[in-house]
């Protein structure tokens, strides 16, 4: 039977980031970011520091509640920090076994309304790049699908998620996201596809050599000195 969300949790974020606000740094933090939601103004470390004890005391107790948790911090956020605390809760060690095809779902909410890259690559390389590993057969086809979605941040996701993945990447999906969008001309494609191919280069970088060649003159500046950077 589906369960709802932490409410004690969530309510203890919340006020949690509240007496740790910081209001000229917070300021400073939505310039920054272009972010049209405003920020309590903690630093990454403060809140991490925030953010430990209450979820070492709140651990997620099942997939259901661990999801309505994420949903509610995310959806409701007044502050960005909401967010960023919504995604550690996603990347709760204790949910890692919820990171699968099932949570695809949710991964591509927080990627369409996130819509801004500090949102999208933590999704897309922790989460989603998570579930590839733990279910490549079922989390294939959707990452396909998504590298040719008319949402850009879907489309980048599918190109970054297999970040980190060395020997396990699968060559085939890499290639696939990167044609998809090597023609797009939006700088979030643009850098993404010279980082995924970046990222491999410490994996096999002649395959990496070898699809910059084949790729040619559609391989945008940026995206050939990010691919090319370490080679």
């Amino acid at each position: 039977m589906p369960t709802g969300p932490d409410t004690d949790l969530v309510g203890a974020i919340r006020a949690a980031l509240a007496a740790a606000a910081d209001p000229d740094r917070a300021a400073a933090q939505q310039r920054y970011m272009r972010s049209a939601m405003p920020y309590r103004g903690l630093s990454a470390p403060e809140l991490r520091g925030a953010l430990r004890p209450l979820l070492r005391e709140h651990p997620p107790v099942d997939r259901s509640s661990w999801e309505a948790t994420v949903r509610s911090l995310w959806d409701d956020a007044e502050h960005r920090e909401e967010r960023y605390a919504a995604l550690a809760i996603a990347r709760h060690r204790r949910a890692s076994a919820w990171l699968d095809a099932g949570v695809l779902p949710l991964a591509g909410h927080l990627v369409v309304t996130g819509a801004w890259w500090d949102l999208v690559d933590e999704t897309a390389v922790h989460v989603v790049g998570a579930a590839l590993r733990a279910d490549r057969a079922q989390v294939t086809p959707v990452v396909r699908r998504w590298a040719t979605d008319e949402d850009l941040w879907l489309r980048r996701t599918a190109v970054i998620c297999q970040l980190g993945h060395r020997e396990q990447t699968d060559v085939g999906l890499l290639r696939h996201a990167v044609e998809a969008n090597v023609a797009d001309r939006a700088f979030w494609l643009r850098k993404a596809v010279g980082w995924a191919l970046r990222d491999y280069a410490r994996t096999d970088p002649e395959w990496v050599r070898a699809e910059v060649d084949r790729l040619g003159d559609r391989l945008s500046g940026l995206s050939r000195r990010e691919a090319t950077k370490h080679l």
